[in-house]
């Protein structure tokens, strides 16, 4: 078994596209539009073969409880500590708001987390 996709709400469906192929080097596939539901959607393929699922919905509402943006948080392995450290340099070079890390955590990962352009955790790990 493995995770196909996980797919993330999002305000700005181009931002954050690029924001993932810029950083991680996602593949987008066409852009999915819905014009009856106001929905539209980006998978975008990792190295791995791992893909995310960026969607938008007209009109949804970060405060409406039954539909939030965002997720808890996704965690992004990379290969070493080495790269984890230059990763949080680069992304907090740029402006990215870094949370914590790089670090060991209670459970033994090394890790720093970031949050994207809109707020959501990225945990880089090894």
């Amino acid at each position: 078994m493995k995770i196909e996709h996980v797919a993330i709400w999002v305000k700005d469906l181009e931002k954050m596209k690029a924001f993932y192929e810029t950083y991680f080097q996602a593949v987008a596939g066409e852009k999915y539009c819905n014009e009856k539901k106001g929905f539209e959607s980006y998978f975008l393929t990792f190295d791995t073969s791992a893909r995310l699922e960026i969607m938008r919905k007209s009109g949804m509402d970060q405060t409406d409880s039954n539909e939030r943006l965002g997720w808890a948080h996704i965690a992004i392995s990379l290969d070493s500590k080495e790269i984890v450290d230059q990763m949080t340099t680069r992304l907090n070079k740029d402006g990215y708001l870094l949370v914590n890390g790089p670090r060991v955590t209670g459970d033994g990962y090394y890790e720093s987390v970031f949050e994207d352009p809109e707020g959501n955790l990225i945990e880089l790990t090894v």
